[in-house]
């Protein structure tokens, strides 16, 4: 008598593969959501940190770091595309454990000086959202468009200048950050939990960063502050919105120090009323 092996035929093998790969079909979209809630949660958790580290900034000097500090080379007058160009983001950092870069930034001294060249391309987790895909370094083009001016560290993070065009009027700025600003708590008279601070900026009209505002950079004043006439995410949307690699909403923190998660559909007039720090405006289920 012959001994008879048992085994697998090629359709028994055929519809196990095909069982598998359903399964594994069904189980990508619960993993890739997990993973998304994971780092959403990071985001939020980065925002919640620099919302402290602001406060703590105001506790020891009674004012939030300025939005952007920059005057005419050589002089004391103001101006908004001058130098050194040191951010809000670059104010925070002994607040944040960043005590080792932040001992190399050189307030008055330039950012595209020489001696920066390390601080520039210094890549600061606590600034970068999870969910951005693109690389942490990225190059500023020149305002004029001919070439690259510097290589810069990202950030997703940026300030709340207001509701207006930022470089139609940078130092008057209606929110918390703008240039050469000093803002304390109590000119926030609309209140500090309905007035944003900051909030997510992705990679999708252009790159940000903790630094501040290159001078001679291509559309710079935008890369560390964002205006608020827009609502976050919208499909026309422009490098100086808030935008967010998470689906459907934007996390921003508020200057009570809450990290809030603003929906794509959020209507406009609330939008704005939150992103002003004293105009007055009733907002709805705040």
């Amino acid at each position: 008598m012959r001994d008879r092996r048992a085994g697998f035929t090629l359709i028994e093998l055929m519809v196990v593969i095909a069982i598998i790969g359903v399964l594994v079909a069904l189980l990508m979209p619960a993993i890739q959501a997990a993973r998304e809630a994971a780092r959403r949660t990071q985001c939020t958790n980065n925002l919640k940190q620099i919302g402290l580290a602001l406060h703590n900034h105001h506790d020891a000097r009674k004012l939030l770091p300025t939005g952007w500090t920059a005057f005419q080379s050589g002089t004391l007058t103001p101006d908004a595309e001058g130098e050194p160009g040191w951010g809000w983001s670059a104010g925070i950092l002994p607040y944040l454990e960043q005590g080792t870069t932040s001992v190399r930034v050189q307030e008055k001294v330039a950012i595209l000086d020489s001696i920066h060249d390390p601080v520039r391309t210094t890549v600061l987790p606590d600034f970068i959202c999870p969910s951005e895909p693109l690389d942490p370094l990225w190059k500023l083009d020149k305002e004029d468009g001919l070439g690259e001016l510097c290589e810069l560290s990202r950030s997703n993070y940026v300030g709340v200048y207001g509701t207006g065009e930022i470089e139609d009027d940078p130092s008057r700025g209606n929110g918390v950050f703008f240039h050469n600003s000093r803002i304390s708590f109590k000119q926030v008279t609309d209140g500090l939990s309905k007035t944003l601070m900051a909030g997510e900026r992705s990679s999708l009209h252009g790159g940000s960063t903790w630094l501040g505002m290159i001078s001679g950079g291509d559309e710079a004043m935008a890369r560390i502050v964002a205006a608020g006439d827009h609502t976050p995410n919208q499909p026309d949307g422009h490098l100086d919105d808030f935008s967010s690699h998470h689906t459907g909403i934007t996390l921003l923190v508020r200057c009570d120090g809450s990290v809030d998660a603003v929906a794509d559909d959020i209507e406009g007039s609330v939008f704005q009323a939150l992103c002003t720090r004293a105009g007055n405006e009733i907002v709805p289920g705040n």
